[in-house]
């Protein structure tokens, strides 16, 4: 065919090879399919990998060969949902990927989306962001990431992260302790992500010393949050008028990223989902800016984006007609 071209892709680390091409070779055919317009064809050929095409595809797919070798290399574990990661970073503009660095280690987006919200989170004037979108798209993970930057450059005094302690399907108050100590194990995967991106003991430190604090969202009320990186987790679970209390504590300085789920509401029936409402009257505000995350970006097991897909399929087509939280 006119026009195509042969190259051949040879990774860093040649051991690597079986799980850039993925069991089966699925993670080729994956890029075989997602660079159709451009015909590319994939295939293993020794210690490395043909690739035949248009110069655009085959550049596209050495691009996303060489992301997911470097994902390999930091995580390797990495399957095919962050191959598909891979390949939508490098079909998107490179100067579009920026990353949160000081941490451990850089923290890379994965998707377009992931790189738009990072480009929110850091960005001068942003001073109110909303991630919306399925569990495992990241969106929390990289807000946390994002606020325990600041805290490394100095940029930010405290890093605040409160959730609404609603219950899923649990009694709170058969657990015991204050509400402090029952909201604990809800905000685990919080401390997670912190000692991921900052380290345990540096997080610990940092705790005691009350520059982190994670905290029930009845706790907000009253305060005025200066010079912090503040994130309200969970937030399709807070009322209106929870919502709005925590929207106002942000003071001079400061920067607040509301996250949630729309699709997993768990207040009392016909009780409206502060977040859906927030959503509503905001879009469009200066100084606010909104990313709303899809199945696609999912990157958790490649199963979680089908499951996601086909709740959302089935919602559509149900008779169950109840609201999911406006969206």
């Amino acid at each position: 065919m006119k026009g195509t071209v042969t190259r051949l892709y040879t990774p860093d680390n040649p051991a690597l090879l079986p799980a850039i091409c993925g069991p089966q070779h699925r993670n080729l055919m994956k890029l075989e399919m997602a660079l159709i317009d451009g015909k590319l064809k994939a295939d293993s050929q020794g210690g490395s990998i043909r690739l035949t095409g248009t110069q655009a595809a085959v550049a596209d797919g050495e691009a996303a060969l060489a992301a997911f070798e470097r994902m390999l290399k930091s995580d390797p574990a990495a399957g095919e949902d962050a191959f598909e990661g891979a390949i939508d970073q490098a079909r998107a503009p490179a100067e579009s990927y920026g990353s949160l660095t000081g941490l451990r280690v850089p923290v890379m987006p994965q998707t377009r989306t992931q790189a738009q919200y990072i480009d929110y989170l850091t960005r001068e004037g942003r001073d109110l962001v909303f991630g919306v979108g399925p569990a495992g798209t990241g969106k929390t993970y990289l807000a946390v990431a994002a606020g325990a930057a600041e805290l490394r450059k100095k940029t930010k005094e405290r890093l605040i992260i409160t959730r609404p302690a609603v219950e899923a399907g649990e009694n709170l108050g058969f657990l015991p302790g204050d509400l402090e100590e029952k909201v604990e194990p809800y905000l685990r995967p919080i401390w997670d992500a912190l000692n991921e991106v900052l380290g345990a003991d540096h997080v610990e430190r940092m705790r005691e010393k009350k520059i982190i604090e994670v905290a029930p969202l009845a706790f907000m009320r009253g305060r005025t949050l200066k010079n912090a990186f503040v994130i309200m987790d969970e937030a399709q679970n807070a009322t209106i008028g929870q919502t709005k209390m925590v929207l106002t504590r942000l003071g001079r300085d400061s920067r607040m990223v509301v996250t949630g789920d729309p699709g997993q509401v768990d207040l009392p029936p016909k009780t409206p989902s502060g977040l859906a409402h927030a959503l509503r009257i905001l879009e469009g505000v200066e100084g606010t800016g909104i990313v709303h995350f899809t199945a696609s970006d999912v990157r958790r097991h490649a199963l979680v984006s089908r499951i996601i897909r086909a709740y959302d399929k089935d919602a559509g087509t149900s008779d169950d007609k109840t609201p999911r939280a406006g969206l």
